[in-house]
């Protein structure tokens, strides 16, 4: 079955931070959620380590969790770009930074940032928030995306789900986005969105894991009708389960050939093309 997956993937859905921020995460799943975390890699061996497994180019994000934290780290995203052949960022924004969105413009100037990562969990903001409404005006006009963490599976806040993501796609209904975990746990809600939302799209990581809090739920019918609209995201390394797990759990579901060839492949290249030519 594994030989349906393509022999050079895209992940989508990586996460990369400093090594202090990484130890400070993995403590906060271990204290909080009861997760432990069995892919400890830093940065640099987590790219190493997804290289080895023919990851041929990985879409990573980080988020600035309070106000101030975004420049340094943006900092340190470009000199790890810079580093790394083939890497591509979400980058960090708050809306309580003074020069946020200055910052933001100067992100986008490097050719290898596809956008900013949004995760309304954490940061504790909402979507329609008009404090980000020029950060959404600028990625439509600098033609990038922007990656939601809006679900609210496996834990959420009174910040996210599809209640508060939907009067943000009516406002601006032209806005490239990216929804992380399939928009779990409303997985048909999300899934009925893509259809008014052309350039919405939605990636796979942490659904398809056994017995995991995550978990998709509908027929296979919504993965295969909707090939050209998903990614494969692996949430690397943050993971409580092996990474194979959730590829092998792909193609267990026996789906055409054309699916595994779009979401693991073509439809992140076609991205790539669009927003990082």
């Amino acid at each position: 079955m594994l030989s349906l997956i393509p022999s050079q993937i895209i992940d989508f859905h990586v996460h990369l931070f400093p090594d202090h921020l990484f130890d400070a995460i993995w403590k906060f799943f271990s204290e909080q959620y009861k997760w432990q975390v069995i892919h400890k890699k830093y940065s640099q061996q987590s790219i190493d380590y997804l290289k080895s497994k023919d990851v041929s180019r990985i879409i990573y994000s980080n988020y600035a969790h309070k106000k101030g934290v975004a420049k340094s780290l943006n900092e340190w995203n470009i000199d790890l770009l810079n580093r790394n052949k083939n890497l591509y960022c979400f980058a960090a924004f708050h809306p309580d930074d003074e020069d946020g969105l200055q910052m933001a413009k100067s992100m986008l100037d490097h050719p290898r940032v596809i956008g900013f990562k949004l995760h309304y969990l954490v940061q504790n903001f909402y979507p329609t928030d008009e404090r980000l409404f020029p950060l959404y005006e600028t990625v439509i006009e600098r033609n990038k995306r922007i990656l939601f963490h809006v679900g609210n599976g496996p834990v959420g806040n009174e910040f996210v789900g599809y209640k508060n993501f939907v009067p943000l796609l009516r406002r601006y209904p032209q806005l490239p986005v990216n929804v992380a975990h399939l928009g779990g746990n409303e997985f048909k809600l999300f899934f009925d969105l893509l259809q008014d939302h052309k350039n919405m799209m939605m990636d796979t990581a942490f659904c398809f894991l056994h017995n995991a809090e995550l978990s998709f739920n509908l027929s296979s019918a919504y993965l295969e009708d909707n090939k050209d609209r998903l990614l494969y995201g692996s949430d690397f390394p943050n993971l409580i389960y092996p990474r194979s797990e959730e590829i092998e759990t792909l193609a267990e579901l026996k789906l055409s050939k054309a699916f595994y060839e779009r979401v693991f492949w073509e439809n992140g290249l076609r991205l790539l093309d669009e927003h990082c030519p």
